[in-house]
């Protein structure tokens, strides 16, 4: 059984800051990637960013490129999304996904923690 857990969500103003951050727990499991999804008020479930957690490559979606930064904390099983110059848009229930397998889709997902960006 493997757990992921998000959290550092919460309240911010257009233009500021927030990190976000992914624990995966269990017992017997080799992480293959590790992604950031989200979803917003009335839409579909969007891919935010993933790092292929071997090769420490990311991959983000172009609404978030050059503002949002991936990193990891391998000891601690962490992965870290920095969201900087947010906007109304980045509004969302982000999500954290892991994949504990070389192909397929993500297996194990978190709960969610909701990111609101006000003014």
């Amino acid at each position: 059984q493997v757990q992921v857990t998000e959290s550092g969500g919460g309240l911010v103003q257009t233009g500021g800051s927030r990190r976000l951050s992914c624990g995966a727990s269990g017992r017997s499991f080799l992480i293959y990637k590790m992604a950031w999804y989200r979803q917003r008020p009335g839409t579909e479930r969007e891919f935010v960013a993933a790092l292929d957690w071997r090769r420490e490559t990311p991959t983000y979606a172009d609404f978030v490129k050059g503002r949002f930064t991936l990193s990891k904390d391998h000891a601690k099983n962490t992965l870290y999304l920095q969201m900087n110059n947010l906007n109304s848009d980045d509004t969302a229930v982000y999500f954290c996904a892991l994949l504990t397998q070389p192909v397929g889709s993500y297996n194990y997902w978190g709960q969610g923690t909701q990111v609101t960006v006000s003014s």
